[in-house]
């Protein structure tokens, strides 16, 4: 299992231990689902050039899985890895959709938001069979000797199987050293804690459920991993686009539809008591999440090099505290979702 930390250079992020894994995550992650041609084309220079440019900024976690691109982000991130030395990176890694041939039709683009051929069809299997293939898959595609990070991928549907069959697989791994932790990733909060608090799980992945637009897991999630030890991953922090510029287009996404024309209102609201302190919404986004003790690195979706240093300036931006009584006060921030005060320093 990885032992690795970011290194002492002029751009090392902290980092923070995964429930006594050995696994250790950089406050900053990278997410490669832009490698896979997330929404539209990348080249492999592209994107060979973010995880350079990530790399040089002390970024030492990055989160892949098979379903972004059908495995081109897998072996893009990869091979963007590869000479490397491996304990100084971290890798994460999906299972629960086998990735199987599909020549009937590899003339068509794949219909699940990427822009790749479709010629391979996404199978859901959380069997202890599915979770041993598809971790040799990624392996394969990526050319790596270990994945350091194993997640259930989107169990909504599947959770007795999950519970029964995927995550006692996963609990062998990684109790027999073929991987330093698990856990679980998703769009929601309910099902995560449900597995910390009674799966034997090390961290879990929380896409837009704890954003500085929305709350749920400070209700379950976060409470859960507390008590329990485990470490949370926030992703999707910006809503999946919502909050990702300073002022909200016309146009902006929330969880990866248009956002609705009172959601957005309220997120220009916000934006507009943010650049009364100085701060960028973006800025603001990324800050919110940090201070709390459960969470272990926010992982950010990242395609250019240009994306990935406004990343990092974001991500280390000092944001004054009464930032977050001023949303209080204007009625966008619920009293007991402010984060801590002081702590907000990288």
């Amino acid at each position: 299992m990885t032992r690795g930390t970011a290194d002492a250079s002029a751009g090392a992020l902290p980092t923070r231990e995964v429930r006594g894994t050995g696994v250790r995550l950089t406050s900053l992650g990278f997410g490669a689902a832009q490698a896979g041609n997330l929404f539209r084309a990348t080249t492999d220079e592209e994107s060979a050039a973010a995880v350079e440019a990530a790399w040089d900024l002390g970024v030492r976690y990055f989160d892949t899985a098979p379903h972004y691109g059908l495995g081109l982000s897998e072996r893009r991130l990869g091979a963007a890895l590869r000479g490397r030395p491996r304990d100084e990176y971290v890798v994460s890694s999906k299972v629960g959709r086998l990735l199987v041939p599909s020549p009937g039709t590899a003339h068509e683009r794949d219909p699940d938001l990427f822009d790749v051929p479709a010629d391979h069809r996404r199978v859901w299997d959380f069997s202890r069979d599915g979770v041993l293939r598809s971790i040799d898959a990624t392996l394969a595609r990526t050319g790596l000797d270990r994945v350091d990070v194993v997640y259930l991928h989107d169990p909504d549907d599947h959770e007795d199987a999950a519970v029964h069959e995927a995550l006692p697989a996963l609990v062998h791994l990684r109790d027999q050293g073929v991987v330093g932790a698990i856990g679980a990733g998703m769009n929601q909060s309910a099902m995560l804690a449900r597995f910390v608090r009674t799966g034997d799980v090390d961290v879990v992945m929380c896409a837009g459920r704890f954003t500085l637009l929305e709350q749920p897991a400070l209700a379950d999630l976060l409470p859960a991993a507390v008590e329990h030890g485990a470490a949370v991953v926030v992703a999707g922090v910006y809503n999946s686009g919502l909050l990702a510029r300073d002022v909200p287009p016309d146009d902006a996404t929330y969880d990866y539809a248009q956002a609705p024309a009172a959601l957005l209102d309220r997120t220009r609201r916000i934006a507009a008591v943010c650049a009364e302190h100085g701060v960028t919404l973006p800025e603001a986004a990324l800050a919110y999440v940090r201070p709390h003790p459960a969470v272990a690195s926010t992982v950010v979706g990242l395609r250019t090099p240009g994306q990935v240093r406004e990343a990092y300036a974001r991500h280390t931006a000092v944001v004054p505290d009464d930032l977050w009584d001023a949303l209080v006060r204007a009625g966008l921030l619920p009293e007991d979702a402010a984060p801590p005060r002081d702590a907000l320093t990288p």
